[in-house]
């Protein structure tokens, strides 16, 4: 399993991205000071490294610079409100392997890590590409979802649903959860716009494979 360092000072920010990526099949460790995640990522072996730029204690971009100057290729994308190009250009000429402007979308978060892991794992620790339970298989690299004999079309927020259901077979997933991961941190939380897509799901997977939980969310048949 890959490991993600987050070095993010807002809790609501890290918590959410904490959850959304442990869903996705990652494991996570969240710091909040420039001077913990320059220490970690030197003590810790992590795979990939999320970094917002203005941490309290050392700012991200002097921990980019304390990363590579110990000749270290940790992946380090920046997550910062910073969208100027100038500020871009920065980030990437310090070290940064990618760099991602708050608000975010999670498809997009998530797609881009996992371009970062691909460039640098070896063989023997790639990430899952392949989900199945019973008869769905999930491909997360080519984007397609097989059921039984038949391949089903979904677009990327129906996609990526299936697959946080998929990587918790059995197991109930809240409303709330499920909301997060998919739709991110600002969307309204007392939106139906869950059960809207769940429903679309079961039209196109059948409406056996998915079960409610009344009153707490969804559970994916093993």
């Amino acid at each position: 399993m890959n490991r993600i360092l987050i070095a993010e000072d807002e809790p609501r920010i890290s918590a959410f991205l904490k959850k959304a990526l442990e869903a996705n099949g990652f494991a996570t460790t969240v710091v909040e000071d420039g001077n913990g995640a320059a220490y970690l990522a030197r003590s810790q072996d992590f795979d990939l490294l999320l970094l917002d730029l203005m941490l309290p204690g050392k700012h991200g971009l002097k921990v980019i610079e304390e990363i590579r100057d110990r000749g270290e290729s940790l992946p380090i994308i920046i997550l910062t409100v910073f969208d100027d190009v100038k500020d871009k250009v920065t980030g990437l000429e310090a070290g940064a392997d990618d760099y991602i402007t708050k608000p975010f979308r999670l498809e997009e978060l998530i797609a881009r890590v996992r371009v970062q892991l691909r460039k640098t794992h070896s063989s023997q620790h790639k990430e899952e590409t392949l989900l199945q339970v019973g008869s769905i298989v999930l491909d997360l690299r080519r984007h397609q979802v097989q059921v039984a004999d038949r391949l089903v079309e979904l677009p990327i927020r129906e996609f990526t649903l299936l697959e946080i259901l998929m990587r918790h077979p059995g197991e109930v997933v809240s409303r709330e959860d499920l909301l997060n991961h998919v739709w991110g941190y600002d969307y309204e939380p007392n939106s139906n716009i869950v059960d809207v897509y769940i429903g679309y799901l079961r039209k196109k997977l059948g409406n056996r494979l998915i079960e409610t939980v009344r009153g707490i969310g969804y559970r994916l048949r093993k």
